[in-house]
């Protein structure tokens, strides 16, 4: 009676998709499909899409439209990145008494393997192919990305893979959240032991993660094949934008990084459902694990931050009045942190007990790694230097982007230095140091570019004084908090702690008030762009940063002027476009240069 049941249960919902398969086919011609530059509503209309392209939610669904998807990819990463904050606060506010005092232990080890998850791999990921799904076709002169469904496709595993990492926290009897930490270190992970990780919970969390790598891996495809096959008959590798050569780089990443993660994560769960010993086996299948997930774990690092040093190298020249200083450097940099990024992985592991000749070695390559980064670093302060600074809000999260990702990397170089790693590993110094990249870096960013194109976006304009209290917020805030888990590090505060000892309740109390301005500045910035978007002063023309002025006006606004000025929907590429002018590489083709010229203009 029970296999009856799941029978019919089954042939019900193979209806079901059948039904809903020609639902979409009859609302939607697909082969006479049309993207429209202007995400599918022409500009001026009001209320009704394009006759070619459906309205409402049903356009958000089928859309295959490069700036459509993007805009799914950014509203779909705020979303994590408000959940993973939340997340964050609530762990913060347990940390201000040494104590048990609001949440329990066990639940405090739930929400810290969630946020962390949720901000790199459901935000970070997501925010920056964002960027890349809006822009790099504009950029570089294409019509779409080379593959448009697939593009679609890769978006729409992430809102199951969400559902998946969270669903612990769902009242759903007999299940509970991953207690793991985001590393997911093994015997813990594997379910061995009379605790709780060998719940479903732990199970849902790695399909999760194992479906947004596949949807990471999936886009990353379509970005190369993009920028390879689909850009226009003036864009050369010679002057090709840095955005799109850092977008290119990542994309590389994630082909050799994220099939590691799928496959390791594969292999964990056979070990928790299957009985294989992978991992779970006495001696080294504990280290086995840590080689394959850092292998991946520390390219992850760089693949989330390539594309934001490509923004701040793209928006931070706009208001400099300059070009870009050393564009030949910034992009070697670029590619050499690529290659690089893959021989650091055991830095990670020095305290395992590993050969000290392999220590050293990759002792040596971490420190190697420094030096690409150093590079880019000095280029954007030379760009500044003597230049016509405007201190817009893009601006001002660029110079932060800059100044703490100088602290960033300086105590990352300490934690490269083998001795040095053996008193801090595990301690709150590695915390400090790795949040000083990811939202003092990375996040500043993001935060650079969507304010840079928030008009192109939205084809309105934010409140200026709104933007710059954000930033002075979550500057403030930024630097408070994890300066004040540093010092932590140095008294020796281990991480992953809910209660600790009586003396490191001031250093934590300083640290949850920063974490507290971070949050009001975030608020200040949903505020803004959400009231903006519904009311804010509209772009009257293609220049809203008055960039013409200095030179520096590049193809995206070229196409947004077009839209306003025709009221109509145009190509993003083809002839119209000119996506090689004023770009970072400095001279233009037609300036007499050869494609395959020196591009580099430090003047």
């Amino acid at each position: 009676m029970e296999l009856n049941g799941q029978l019919l249960l089954t042939v019900l919902m193979g209806v079901f998709l059948v039904g809903v398969a020609a639902w979409l086919a009859r609302i939607e011609n697909w082969r006479s499909y049309t993207p429209l530059a202007s995400g599918g509503v022409a500009a001026g209309e009001t209320g009704e899409a394009h006759e070619e392209k459906p309205g409402g939610i049903v356009r958000w669904l089928t859309t295959v439209d490069h700036k459509d998807i993007g805009m799914l990819y950014g509203t779909y990463a705020i979303l994590a990145f408000v959940v993973g904050g939340l997340m964050v606060m609530l762990m913060r506010v347990e940390l201000i008494d040494p104590g048990q005092s609001i949440i329990e232990n066990t639940f405090y080890n739930s929400l810290l393997t969630s946020h962390g998850i949720t901000m790199l791999f459901l935000f970070g990921t997501p925010i920056i192919a964002a960027f890349a799904n809006y822009l790099v076709p504009l950029l570089i002169g294409a019509d779409d990305m080379a593959f448009p469904r697939i593009n679609a496709i890769a978006f729409w595993l992430l809102p199951p893979a969400a559902l998946l990492i969270w669903a612990g926290f769902f009242p759903i009897e007999n299940l509970l959240p991953a207690q793991t930490a985001w590393t997911m270190y093994t015997p813990l992970s594997a379910g061995v032991g009379s605790g709780t990780q060998a719940n479903a919970g732990v199970d849902l969390m790695l399909l999760g993660l194992h479906l947004s790598g596949v949807s990471a891996t999936m886009g990353a495809i379509n970005f190369i094949a993009t920028i390879f096959t689909e850009r226009g008959s003036k864009v050369t590798w010679a002057n090709l934008d840095i955005f799109s050569w850092t977008i290119l780089t990542q994309s590389g990443l994630i082909l050799f990084a994220f099939p590691l993660l799928g496959s390791a994560l594969v292999m964990l769960l056979l070990d928790r459902n299957f009985g294989t010993t992978f991992f779970a086996v006495d001696g080294g299948g504990s280290i086995l694990w840590q080689h394959l997930f850092w292998f991946f774990g520390h390219p992850e690092v760089y693949i989330l931050v390539l594309p934001p040093m490509g923004i701040v190298s793209y928006v931070l020249p706009r208001f400099s009045g300059r070009r870009l200083f050393g564009f030949k450097f910034v992009v070697y940099s670029t590619l050499a942190i690529g290659v690089l990024s893959f021989g650091v992985w055991a830095h990670h592991m020095f305290a395992t007990g590993m050969d000290p000749r392999l220590r050293a070695s990759f002792m040596a390559v971490s420190l190697a790694i420094a030096i690409p980064s150093a590079v880019k670093t000095f280029n954007w302060i030379t760009t500044m230097w003597n230049g016509q600074l405007r201190l817009t809000t893009p601006m001002l999260f660029c110079i932060g982007f800059i100044s703490n990702f100088i602290i960033g990397g300086v105590t990352g170089v300490f934690l490269a230095s083998v001795p040095v790693d053996l008193v801090l590993h595990d301690t709150y110094y590695v915390v400090g140091h790795f949040h000083y990249v990811v939202m003092g870096a990375i996040a500043f960013a993001g935060f650079a570019g969507l304010y840079y194109w928030y008009p192109l976006f939205t084809g309105r304009m934010y409140q200026r004084t709104l933007g710059k209290w954000h930033f002075w917020l979550s500057m403030v805030g930024t630097n408070v908090t994890f300066f004040a888990m540093i010092l932590l590090g140095y008294g020796g505060m281990p991480r992953r702690y809910a209660t600790y000892l009586p003396q490191f309740a001031s250093l934590h109390q300083v640290a949850t008030v920063g974490a507290f301005l971070i949050m009001i500045g975030q608020i200040f910035w949903v505020y803004n762009f959400v009231v903006s978007w519904i009311d804010g002063p509209r772009v009257e023309d293609g220049d809203p940063w008055n960039l013409d002025e200095y030179g520096m006006k590049t193809g995206e606004w070229q196409w947004l002027e077009r839209r306003i000025d025709t009221s109509l929907a145009v190509p993003d590429g083809g002839e119209e476009a000119d996506p090689e002018a004023a770009t970072d590489g400095g001279r233009r083709v037609d300036d007499g240069g050869s494609p395959g010229a020196d591009v580099d203009t430090d003047d």
